[in-house]
């Protein structure tokens, strides 16, 4: 049945899923390191990383929202780009990295520290719970249309109640005040929040589940793409808003701990020692509820995103047929265990991230250099060399005289020194594009 319009109810049911998409374990870690690590700091480098940890996800799903999904973005650059570029975005961010990823952090955080110190944490007992994890993400995302009822409306909730319970006791009692500053938090907290939360990957998250939220809008019956876009931007909204009250609450537990937890050296191990101060032996459990939830909820999200996209890109094969083929893929991934995964993963991330940020920034500006194809390749370009230089870097290749030759970049020591040179290669493509019409111009985007 046809609707001119969503109920708000709907849209929220929408809009907790979305959320839930978004909320794996490492946005659950992040935060509270911040906030050990930025001390009476941590309000400043807290809006930093909201900033780039729930701004550009948002962006994101309005940029997907507005133009239908990320192929049909990317192809505003070139008809081949934007399917290379995307299929590259779906294997990144889904079975070479992101869904693995969710099946090997909930083992690690919601189950290892329940096992004997004489049991293996790795080999038989990994292989037992990926077998589990991945077989309820195939029943989870073997009807996309359910998406909404089983996360939005079950898990969700579920979720909140666990996140609430851990966070609502730290406020009430406080484990301790915030200490000095470290490091880049000193001088810098602001900016160095705002890395962070760059590096959260959650922007390209946003392009993926785009479709996931666009398919649950149609399963309504919307069929208008003016509404479906509100829709998809009033979904953003709630998602990002739970993401950042989430973030605010983690925060708060890092920066206040060091008096009664001490310090620890990534997120996973302070929050596991908050749970246990603020719960005793139940908080270990709370906690691998939580996580366990984040990364289900995710792992089902990308999973479901991928499989629609693969079925429409190879018709051959079903969506239910490929829901499959990613998940054995993935669990075998996630048996390689989550140092060697994100060893090899992260640094092809950090090569396909800023390309696509500048591809959802320069969208925004689409109607008002006219939609020349040429003002994204002039913006692209220049971020792809420089982010491909700072992959290498990350993975260990010697490209010293290199990154000496552009370290007069701004900002190009802290990991993004493409933002420049893609604000002038876009400058430079719109001139040239205005001087000799190299691009018709298309349709405008509403």
């Amino acid at each position: 049945m046809v609707k001119k319009n969503l109920q708000g109810k709907e849209i929220l049911a929408i809009g907790l899923m979305l959320f839930a998409l978004f909320l794996g374990a490492g946005n659950m870690i992040f935060p509270p390191f911040l906030g050990q690590e930025a001390g009476h700091n941590v309000w400043i480098a807290v809006i930093g990383f909201l900033i780039t940890g729930v701004g550009l996800p948002l962006l994101g799903v309005i940029a997907i929202a507005r133009n239908g999904d990320l192929q049909t973005l990317a192809s505003r650059v070139h008809p081949v780009y934007g399917v290379i570029f995307t299929i590259i975005m779906y294997l990144a961010i889904g079975p070479f990295f992101g869904i693995p990823r969710t099946g090997t952090v909930a083992y690690e955080i919601g189950v290892t520290p329940f096992l004997p110190e004489n049991v293996s944490k790795y080999g038989l007992p990994l292989f037992l719970y990926t077998i589990v994890f991945f077989g309820i993400t195939i029943w989870l995302s073997m009807n996309p249309s359910k998406l909404v009822d089983r996360i939005g409306k079950i898990f969700t909730p579920a979720l909140l109640i666990i996140l609430t319970v851990l966070v609502v006791k730290s406020f009430i009692t406080p484990m301790g005040e915030t200490q000095a500053p470290k490091g880049e938090y000193i001088d810098g907290a602001f900016f160095k929040g705002f890395i962070e939360g760059y590096l959260t990957m959650d922007t390209i998250a946003a392009l993926v589940f785009g479709i996931v939220v666009i398919s649950a809008i149609q399963d309504r019956g919307i069929t208008s793409k003016s509404v479906i876009t509100k829709a998809c931007i009033y979904a953003g909204v709630i998602a990002a808003a739970g993401l950042a009250l989430v973030y605010l609450s983690l925060a708060f537990i890092g920066a206040t701990g060091f008096d009664s937890i001490g310090e620890h050296a990534n997120g996973g191990a302070l929050l596991s020692a908050a749970a246990n101060f603020l719960y005793g032996s139940s908080g270990a459990v709370i906690l691998g509820l939580a996580i366990t939830f984040a990364c289900l909820t995710t792992s089902v999200g990308l999973v479901s995103s991928c499989a629609q996209y693969f079925s429409k890109l190879i018709p051959a094969l079903s969506y239910k047929k490929i829901v499959v083929i990613l998940s054995i893929f993935s669990m075998v991934i996630a048996n390689v265990g989550l140092t060697q995964l994100i060893t090899v993963s992260l640094p092809i991330l950090i090569m396909i991230y800023p390309l696509a940020i500048v591809l959802i920034l320069v969208s925004f500006f689409h109607n008002q250099f006219g939609g020349y194809s040429v003002v994204y390749i002039g913006a692209l370009i220049p971020t792809g060399i420089i982010s491909f230089i700072d992959g290498l870097k990350v993975a260990g290749v010697n490209v010293e005289a290199v990154t000496n030759a552009l370290n007069f970049l701004p900002l190009f020591d802290k990991g993004i020194g493409w933002i420049v040179p893609a604000l002038l290669g876009a400058l430079i493509g719109y001139v040239i594009a205005s001087a000799f019409g190299f691009a018709k111009k298309p349709v405008e985007i509403n």
